[in-house]
């Protein structure tokens, strides 16, 4: 209490002198926390000297400013909001008439009494910052404050955020001040509406690790600090063990009051230069103290010249250095202005008045007054002084701690919200800014355009190759059946591999444009075509395989193929029913898979990928598995023991159906290991996949299809060949065939015509008798062949006929006699007949004598 008198008689020795030469002294309740504890003795001692100091200053100025006298009452409000609201009470009730309120430095106490400020027509003026929440006008109307609020810090917090692009941030938080939690909320307001994503929130108490542990356990790289001043020194102590800091992350504290932060000063558990390494190049959002100009302001003094007085008047008192001291005496200065100006205005009133004696109303006068106080505008010792809704518009300072010292690299302008950063002076750990967080790049792997193509036209080929191989047989179905004995077996075998190789292209349709269900469906066809093709190619092989097994080692006893066909179709019913429990139980469904992440520290790349999958997918898997591993075992059995197996035709034997059975073991053994080891690359599993399905169906036919094939053309041209070779030999006799019957034909024509001779000749040779004799006995040769020619020449003797009937008995026996003996003599020989050299007993008899 000594001192509070001591401050008490200081003051009022300051104005007392004042008090004699002021003709209009204005009263003013200058609220402040007195007595011992918590530092708020030092606080008021440490602002005294910087009020004392404003108002010598403002006696010195020229009327109508050096007109009025502020006098301060003091209240003590012990920062206990009740207290301080039941000393006003009996300050007002005890009098006089105030109008002003300066002061109010406790934040609790400012929100009460700035609330009840209008009840009382009161309007206050304070040198502390305003939390948040003080900026509601409709409550806290008449409240005034020179320092810029809490409010503005966060604003130029989410600036710097906004120019290095960080959106994603943490913020740790001292628990125990009200300010503190006030500006927490009012930061998470003003992030959510910046669109930058709050990580996460972690408040202290006493362990400061435990909650920065949190933060990077969520990979939390930007870190704004809400912390006072005595927990700086902790809070990067603790950073420091947990390597929160340098290159990869960036510090931002933006609490702590006007004054700064001092690392080292309170024991921490750390040396300095630990200290001094964890806080190296981070961020601090301060409240300018003192304007950056040189110049003099309104009180005539420079911010230089300003602090060397104030310096001098605290040695003198033997107080300590207070942040808000320039705060306290730019407010001195609003408070006399603002009531200087009100004050005139009464006195013009009342002067010019039209009637007599007017007063102006306590409201009125309030009114006037709050007018006032926002329209203040002037150049004080911490820069340009004005308000806006109620909010002192002026800088905030960017510092960055750089090795040992702080560097004002930036500033953040509160009347038109731009920050200015001086990039030639900002240093960071690394080449560039931290990152927000770890930079995660999404990898789609999946088929691409160009290989799915070339792989598709593969298959496609392939598909081809295997109609046309099943056209052949179709249409070589009997010769086939000679050659291989199996032909209703290959067009089996050949159905699989065409199942097998369709397959091929709906695997590979993960970036198509289809619906869900449309993918699903294209799982469910590929599983039904893949499995279904691989099972009927298979149980076919193993079929041939048993049946030349059988004929080798069963005493050469062919099965019955009844049974064998039965076991074919057990084998496949068995796969079918599997499939269908599976379709129907577990279906597949197109489902993204996460793989695991790769690169460094800063940047992680997530690859992710399509691909058909159940809920019990291994399961399934293993029951296929379980039951197509004893076939192939057995297939490779029978196919060892039938390598060395002959068989006519050599396209039929055992080395190439053993060579064939191997072929297909491999590739599937071979595709189902391909297949598990590659499921994190889409690609390399379906460019695997394909090349060794459509591998394997090549395999197949060129092992069992080509040489049967080779071997029924080579028997279809050796009959070509014997047929003509045999049609060359029978060509001798055909043709004698061909004489012989043209021979009879020719015998019977003559024998037609000879009959016709015979019954035109009859008139004839009845006249011949008177004068000539008879052919009966000339013509009683043994064959009617030759009867004409015989006849010929008595015929010709006989009665001519007329001369002018080209078809008259006479010219015919002679056409005949002339062509029927040349004709025959030229075909006997030929037929095997009469010889040429026998041509004289066709000739002409002598007559008896």
């Amino acid at each position: 209490m000594d001192r509070v008198g001591r401050l008490l008689l200081v003051g009022w020795l300051a104005v007392g002198p004042a008090l004699a030469q002021v003709r209009h002294p204005l009263p003013v309740l200058w609220m402040m926390p007195f007595g011992s504890g918590s530092g708020r003795e030092n606080l008021t001692a440490g602002v005294d000297p910087a009020v004392r100091l404003a108002l010598r200053d403002l006696e010195k100025q020229p009327p109508p400013l050096g007109n009025y006298e502020l006098q301060l009452q003091l209240l003590d409000s012990q920062c206990d909001p009740g207290k301080a609201l039941k000393a006003l009470f009996d300050a007002l009730w005890a009098g006089p008439r105030l109008l002003l309120v300066f002061g109010g430095v406790c934040p609790p106490v400012t929100a009460l009494i700035g609330r009840s400020l209008p009840a009382f027509g009161l309007v206050q003026v304070s040198f502390a910052a305003a939390p948040p929440s003080l900026s509601n006008r409709r409550w806290y109307g008449n409240l005034f404050s020179t320092v810029p609020s809490d409010r503005a810090l966060n604003q130029a917090a989410v600036k710097l955020l906004q120019r290095h692009r960080w959106g994603r941030v943490g913020v740790i938080t001292q628990e125990g001040v009200p300010q503190l939690s006030e500006m927490k909320k009012d930061l998470i307001r003003q992030l959510l509406k910046a669109d930058i994503h709050l990580a996460a929130t972690e408040s202290f108490s006493e362990d400061a690790c435990s909650s920065l542990r949190k933060l990077k356990d969520q990979d939390v790289r930007i870190i704004i600090g809400l912390i006072e001043d005595e927990s700086a020194s902790e809070v990067f102590c603790c950073a420091y063990r947990l390597n929160l800091f340098g290159a990869r992350y960036q510090w931002i504290v933006a609490g702590g009051g006007p004054g700064g932060w001092r690392l080292g000063w309170r024991p921490s558990g750390c040396a300095a230069s630990s200290l001094l390494t964890a806080a190296d190049g981070s961020f601090r959002l301060q409240i300018r103290l003192l304007s950056s100009t040189n110049t003099p302001g309104v009180s005539g003094r420079t911010p230089q010249d300003y602090q060397d007085s104030y310096l001098r008047q605290l040695t003198q008192d033997g107080s300590e250095v207070s942040a808000l001291h320039s705060f306290a005496y730019d407010g001195v200065w609003v408070a006399a202005r603002a009531l200087s100006q009100v004050m005139e205005a009464v006195k013009l009133r009342e002067k010019y008045s039209a009637q007599r004696n007017a007063t102006v109303s306590e409201d009125e006068a309030v009114k006037m007054l709050l007018e006032a106080v926002r329209s203040t505008q002037f150049e004080g010792v911490t820069g340009p002084v004005s308000f806006r809704n109620g909010e002192r518009m002026s800088s905030i300072e960017l510092i960055q701690f750089q090795g040992s010292s702080g560097v004002l690299v930036g500033e953040f302008n509160t009347s038109n919200l731009q920050l200015r950063l001086m990039n030639h002076l900002l240093k960071f750990k690394g080449s560039a800014p931290a990152k927000d967080q770890t930079l995660v790049r999404l990898q789609h792997r999946h088929v691409s355009l160009l290989l799915y193509t070339i792989v598709s036209s593969a298959a496609a080929v392939t598909v081809f190759i295997l109609l046309t191989v099943l056209c052949f047989i179709v249409i070589n179905y009997k010769r086939w059946l000679l050659s291989s004995g199996s032909a209703s077996q290959d067009q089996l075998l050949l159905l699989g591999m065409l199942l097998a190789s369709s397959s091929v292209p709906l695997s590979g349709l993960d970036e198509a444009s289809l619906s869900d269900w449309t993918f699903d469906l294209l799982c469910s066809a590929h599983l039904w075509t893949l499995s279904v093709g691989h099972t009927l190619g298979f149980i076919v092989l193993l079929a041939k395989t048993w049946r030349v097994y059988s004929r080798c080692t069963l005493q050469q006893k062919r099965t019955r193929g009844q049974q064998t066909g039965c076991i074919l179709l057990w084998i496949f019913l068995l796969d079918v029913l599997l499939l269908a429990f599976w379709q129907i139980l577990d279906p597949l469904k197109w489902v993204k898979l996460q793989h695991g992440t790769e690169g460094d520290q800063d940047v992680v790349v997530r690859p992710h990928s399509e691909h058909c999958s159940s809920a019990n997918t291994e399961m399934w898997l293993t029951a296929v598995y379980g039951y197509k591993a004893p076939q192939l075992g057995l297939g490779c059995f029978l196919a060892w023991n039938i390598r060395t197996a002959e068989f006519s035709p050599p396209a039929a034997g055992g080395k190439l159906l053993s060579l064939s059975m191997f072929g297909a073991t491999l590739f599937s053994l071979a595709g189902v290991l391909g297949s598990q080891l590659t499921s994190h690359n889409p690609p390399v599993r379906f460019c695997l996949s394909s090349v060794l399905i459509l591998s394997c169906n090549v395999f197949i036919l060129s092992s069992v299809f080509g040489p049967q094939m080779v071997h029924v053309l080579w028997s279809s041209s050796e009959l070509e060949d014997e047929a003509a070779h045999e049609e060359e030999e029978d060509e001798p006799s055909r043709l004698n065939l061909q004489l012989k019957s043209q021979s009879s034909q020719l015998d019977l024509q003559i024998e037609t015509i000879t009959m016709q001779l015979s019954e035109i000749s009859g008139p004839h040779e009845a006249g011949g008798k008177h004068g000539t004799h008879g052919c009966s006995g000339t013509a009683g040769v043994s064959s009617l062949t030759h009867e004409a020619q015989v006849c010929s020449h008595r015929d010709s003797e006989g009665k001519a006929s007329s001369p002018d009937n080209i078809n008259s008995p006479e010219h015919v026996r002679r056409r005949l006699s002339v062509q029927l003996p040349i004709l025959h003599h030229s075909y006997l020989p030929a037929i095997g007949g009469v010889s040429s050299s026998s041509s004289s007993l066709f000739s002409r008899p002598h007559s008896p004598s």
